[in-house]
């Protein structure tokens, strides 16, 4: 498939990191609260995953289709510019972004109101997702937590990896590396038992992901994270709602839900441990 195309008053190219950036103003925009240091971290996952439709010099609609592994892909930031809703332009690049996935199971985290819609394109539904914010508190923990960056990335990429669809090198490393941000872990008997991050937002800050073994663990790293923003500041957690552990961790620490997404999946579904999964790493990638 050729890197761009004509299709009628649209041109469709991969973004570059620029294209990037703005699309995920559009996000902003929506009220999807992006992270401040999102573009660079969702670019490096698969820069040629990422395309933009353009009306004559304008940018009007973007979405991502991001590889990972040999078998896997997962679609987001599918966003048209207000002004050129309802003229066709957002269904021509979803199939542009979709025949880049040929062959993948292809998964989305999509607004509610829009299942029936991704029904159509062999979508189906696996669970909610649940954002869910709340206030960062001083909160004490007696578990001690090791900065991830300090530890061999090797060591943090194959616990990473048991929790997401395929080895994610090059995103992992981008995401432990941005400003703004803190990335902790757990270790008990020499291993590794919990891992995640906090950055910061347009507004607040979002941990994600937020993966461990055990709920104690989770609720440990969890009041760490916490930590390391100011208190009273507005705190996310976007969470699996079949994990119910995890939604016992939001509602001891006072977080409510403030919204939902679907994760759908088509050509397959996904096994990945919910039960782990304390904390979805970002919407927009999975």
């Amino acid at each position: 498939m050729p890197h761009d195309k004509i299709l009628p008053a649209q041109r469709l190219q991969r973004m570059s990191l620029a294209d990037l950036r703005i699309a995920i103003d559009w996000a902003a925009a929506e009220g999807w609260n992006p992270g401040l240091h999102d573009a660079g971290c969702f670019h490096a996952a698969d820069p040629g995953g990422f395309f933009m439709g353009w009306r004559d010099d304008r940018p009007v609609a973007a979405i991502s289709a991001v590889k990972y592994g040999t078998g896997f892909g997962f679609v987001g930031l599918y966003i048209v510019d207000p002004d050129h809703r309802g003229q066709g332009l957002g269904w021509a690049l979803w199939q542009h972004a979709m025949a880049s996935l040929d062959g993948r199971i292809a998964g989305l985290d999509g607004v509610v109101a829009q299942q029936a819609n991704y029904r159509k394109s062999g979508f189906v539904l696996a669970h909610r997702n649940v954002r869910h914010a709340g206030r960062a508190r001083p909160l004490d923990t007696a578990v001690a937590t090791v900065d991830l960056r300090t530890l061999d990335f090797d060591r943090v990429q194959a616990f990473d990896a048991q929790h997401a669809p395929a080895p994610r090198t090059a995103f992992l490393r981008a995401w432990l590396a941005q400003p703004d941000s803190h990335s902790l872990g757990i270790i008990e008997d020499g291993e590794l038992v919990a891992s995640g991050s906090i950055r910061a937002c347009r507004e607040g800050h979002k941990i994600g992901p937020l993966h461990a073994t055990t709920e104690a663990a989770a609720d440990a790293l969890f009041r760490a994270l916490c930590a390391r923003v100011p208190a009273g500041d507005v705190v996310y957690l976007d969470l699996p709602e079949p994990n119910a552990a995890a939604r016992a961790l939001a509602a001891r620490h006072d977080l409510q839900p403030v919204f939902e997404t679907a994760r759908m999946y088509a050509g397959g579904m996904l096994a990945l441990p919910l039960e782990r999964i304390y904390g979805i790493t970002t919407f927009e990638l999975g």
